[in-house]
């Protein structure tokens, strides 16, 4: 009998996987953009975190409703620290120092994501934590939550450790609040792997249990809603720190591309996926770096691959190769 290294875990092909013809927003924590950076080089429609990285359920759903509203933001939403105007519903990249400047940018976003949900087909949601961060006042109340603390200090927050029942009341109006806005949506939800140290071990394990509990009651008690299990194809599958960064927190190359894979077989229709190769094999060529570009092999090269793309766009017609056409036209 041969010996076993890795634990086997069933994936179950989606019933309707997603396709070329798709739209697809994803949100939440840094692996989010894992998928969806792979998504976008295989030239997916794709709209990554309009919000910009989201860890915690609260912020996500809120972020979700204010694309359904199209939510206009104004100074009166932001704050300054250290000479710079943040909002704490985003992520830092669309802080600015200048306030005017960091609402047009964030209100761009929101319109942006407002209308690519309108036609979306799946939103792929990621979540890494349980915990919540919340705004408190000169007496010690609360007041908001925060999804970025922005390096502001410690004492402005409370740090809180959401309940199970207490996401599930929020993915579940998020849910119907979408479903209102877009019949058409499927909703693939995943755990990050990403280990939250700060929090510490048993802290951050506590923090992933409730999110995985209050994601499989959502995924059994309704339709059109799917769990992929990149959680446990880091934590349980590969089990080993050579698969993580040097912090020991955030997965490694190898073990994001044996999730990519992964999701690929599980997420992605037959057809889409041999069309995923054929832009790979493009994607390799035009990264390739002649040493002699002024050869005639290297301008055979390029020929050969200027006829391959424009083959692949003829052929896919909502293919985006305008880039690749142009490369590889430096014959």
């Amino acid at each position: 009998m041969p010996m076993k290294f890795m634990a086997d875990i069933d994936i179950k092909k989606l019933q309707r996987p997603v396709s070329y013809h798709d739209k697809i927003l994803l949100t939440g924590s840094c692996f989010t953009e894992h998928i969806g950076n792979a998504l976008e080089a295989s030239k997916f429609s794709v709209l990554q975190n309009p919000h910009g990285i989201l860890f915690d359920p609260a912020s996500v759903c809120k972020s979700l409703i204010s694309y359904i509203e199209n939510r206009q933001y104004s100074e009166a939403d932001l704050f300054q620290l250290n000479e710079v105007w943040n909002s704490w519903q985003h992520h830092s990249r669309f802080s600015h120092i200048n306030a005017n400047e960091a609402i047009r940018i964030i209100n761009e976003s929101q319109q942006r994501a407002h209308q690519f949900l309108k036609d979306a087909s799946w939103i792929i949601i990621t979540l890494g934590s349980s915990f919540s961060y919340r705004l408190v006042n000169e007496t010690g109340s609360e007041k908001a939550s925060v999804a970025n603390c922005h390096r502001a200090p410690a004492q402005w927050f409370n740090k809180h450790l959401m309940g199970i029942d207490e996401t599930i009341s929020l993915l579940d109006n998020c849910y119907h609040r979408l479903l209102q806005f877009n019949p058409r949506l499927n909703i693939i939800f995943t755990v990050s792997p990403v280990r939250h140290l700060r929090d510490g071990v048993v802290d951050n394990n506590r923090s992933k249990a409730r999110l995985l509990e209050a994601v499989h009651h959502m995924v059994g008690k309704f339709d059109k809603l799917y769990y992929f299990p990149a959680y446990e194809l880091v934590i349980d599958v590969l089990r080993d720190y050579r698969f993580y960064d040097i912090d020991l927190a955030h997965p490694n190359y190898l073990a994001t591309e044996f999730v990519l894979e992964k999701f690929s077989e599980a997420c992605i229709e037959e057809s889409s996926l041999q069309l995923m190769q054929e832009l790979k094999k493009i994607a390799i060529a035009k990264n390739h770096r002649a040493f002699q570009p002024a050869t005639n092999a290297h301008r055979q090269f390029l020929q050969s691959y200027l006829e391959k793309v424009k083959s692949l766009q003829e052929q896919y017609p909502f293919l985006d190769l305008k880039e690749e056409i142009s490369y590889f036209s430096q014959v």
